[in-house]
């Protein structure tokens, strides 16, 4: 049987584990560029669990693997991050309210907790983490039909799981041409390679190095904003007449008839928030699953309402205190993701009120962000992530806000930076979070960086130390000249109404260098096209080009 005590020591195990071997899943990354960062996402997301449950006492499973899953969630960082985190709550979810586990039990949270990460995410992609993660639960499920050791089950499903990792670039063309197994599966490997060393008897392996600061507490469920299509913000909490009931069921319907639509329950009740042009609808579905109480209904075009979340909400930190929340001085807040000096002026000089320090190879935890909203003095603040691996990890702030938080989801600086320059503070939120959403898409995002490795990457062979240009997130070319790539990508990015070339440079990149390219860009492009210069100051990128 593997008890609480067991459980919390294969945690540390694990956190240790995966630290150990961060670097080499950071490398594993597809496309050749300096920003892995899976490792190290999931090293600091897992190691946040351990410190939390270094004090913690000796208590049942049900409580450690709960304590287990909150930390993860709060100190989730990257999506990699986020769906480990999601993992690891279903499988306190199997193990809710049990003092120890034996394999049929141990194989079912584990089923549960892979049903979980797979729902978070929008299309499930095979050949990932989650494939992984499925076959080690589809395996553990089948030997704990004959074998209730759950030692045997886990040591199967971990077998399983290398196997299935091996697979990967054959589900995956991408990882096949890079020569590459999925790094976040890899890093899942880790993780459950280190619980395994202390299920079967060992000692928890040692930490080699020194561990990654994270945070901490509590629990929600994650979702994917999408453009605001219909009327009625609708809320409601239902009190579950059966606290074991699946509101899976719940939530498809509510998702059919509308959309932003957040499910999160616990032992007693069920959260709801849905926009919907049918909020009878939605009441009349809830009120199957157990009492409604704190309906409410806003019409979004009328009172400017998008989501909030009211009750039961506390922002923590990472030793389960209270964040210090200012007091809100104004209707509108700005949160920027950013990385370097430059960039952070910017977006201090846009109007952001904070801006939390990450980017590529250094993505903030879902703590972090919440950490800013909550010093902002707003009654609604904005988030822009400003890079696709950080979406995740601020919307899953969203129900710990004690203030409106709408995450705006942008995946690069230029994306942030046009979206912050399209707020207009006399229009609604939702009308702002459209315009702000138009004016992120329809700016280009160039990025000029080194290849670390030799590979091949979407038909072009590229070699180590080469640059590496892309164009709104795909690969463009490859050059030996950092001038020339400045000067080719931005035309490549140009079209006939572009009004406007911003040129950040990074902290590798001399600012005499700097004006030289913006010089060439100048003579290679339309006179009616405006080129700026900035000191960025960013790491990885040696350029990052907005075309407007």
């Amino acid at each position: 049987m593997i008890n609480g005590k067991i459980f919390r020591e294969a945690m540390i195990s694990a956190s240790n584990n995966i630290a150990n071997h961060k670097k080499e899943v950071d490398e594993l990354n597809v496309f050749p560029v300096p920003d892995g960062d899976t490792g190290t996402n999931m090293s600091m997301t897992v190691t946040n669990a351990a410190r939390r449950l270094a004090a913690f006492s000796d208590k049942s499973i049900g409580v450690v693997s709960a304590e287990v899953a909150n930390a993860l969630l709060r100190g989730a960082r990257g999506n990699s991050g986020v769906i480990t985190s999601l993992l690891f709550r279903g499988i306190s979810k199997g193990l809710k309210g049990i003092n120890e586990a034996d394999g049929e039990t141990f194989a079912k949270a584990l089923k549960m907790g892979v049903d979980a990460a797979y729902k978070a995410v929008m299309k499930p992609t095979e050949g990932t983490i989650l494939t992984v993660a499925r076959m080690a639960a589809e395996r553990a499920l089948k030997v704990a039909e004959t074998e209730n050791d759950p030692v045997v089950v886990f040591r199967e499903a971990y077998e399983e799981a290398e196997l299935a990792l091996e697979r990967t670039p054959e589900m995956l063309p991408v990882l096949k041409t890079a020569g590459v197994v999925d790094s976040g599966g890899k890093g899942l490997i880790y993780i459950f390679e280190g619980m395994l060393t202390v299920f079967e008897g060992g000692e928890a392996i040692e930490l080699k190095g020194k561990a990654p600061a994270e945070k901490t507490k509590k629990s929600a469920v994650s979702r994917v904003k999408e453009e605001i299509k219909f009327t009625y913000c609708t809320e409601f909490i239902v009190n579950k007449k059966n606290e074991n009931v699946s509101v899976l069921k719940l939530r498809a319907y509510l998702e059919s008839i509308g959309d932003s639509c957040v499910v999160v329950d616990d032992e007693q009740i069920i959260k709801v928030h849905v926009h919907t042009d049918h909020p009878g609808l939605a009441f009349e579905e809830g009120i199957k699953f157990g009492q409604l109480m704190n309906m409410k209904v806003e019409n979004m075009r009328i009172q400017n309402e998008q989501y909030v979340e009211n009750e039961d909400k506390r922002a923590v930190d990472a030793s389960g205190k209270t964040v210090k929340s200012v007091a809100p001085e104004k209707d509108y807040g700005f949160v920027s993701v950013a990385a370097g000096r430059g960039l952070v002026e910017l977006f201090k000089d846009l109007g952001a009120d904070n801006v939390v320090s990450g980017g590529q190879t250094m993505n903030p935890s879902t703590d972090d962000i919440l950490a800013a909203v909550e010093a902002t003095p707003a009654k609604t603040v904005f988030v822009f992530p400003n890079n696709k691996n950080i979406i995740m990890a601020a919307e899953q702030a969203i129900p710990f806000a004690t203030r409106k938080l709408v995450v705006i989801p942008t995946k690069s600086i230029p994306m942030g930076i046009s979206a912050m320059l399209a707020f207009d503070e006399d229009s609604s939120v939702e009308d702002n979070v459209t315009e702000m959403r138009a004016a992120a898409d329809n700016v280009g995002t160039g990025l000029i960086t080194y290849a670390v490795r030799d590979s091949m990457f979407e038909g072009h062979t590229i070699k180590k130390g080469q640059l590496m240009a892309m164009a709104n997130g795909k690969m463009d070319f490859v050059d030996d000249d950092l001038q020339h790539a400045v000067v080719r990508l931005t035309r490549h990015l140009t079209k006939k109404d572009s009004s406007m070339v911003t040129l950040i440079y990074g902290k590798d990149v001399k600012s005499a260098d700097a004006e030289k390219a913006k010089a060439a860009v100048e003579a290679k492009i339309s006179s009616d096209i405006e080129v700026a210069l900035v000191n960025g100051g960013q790491p990885v990128y040696y350029y990052t080009i907005s075309v407007e």
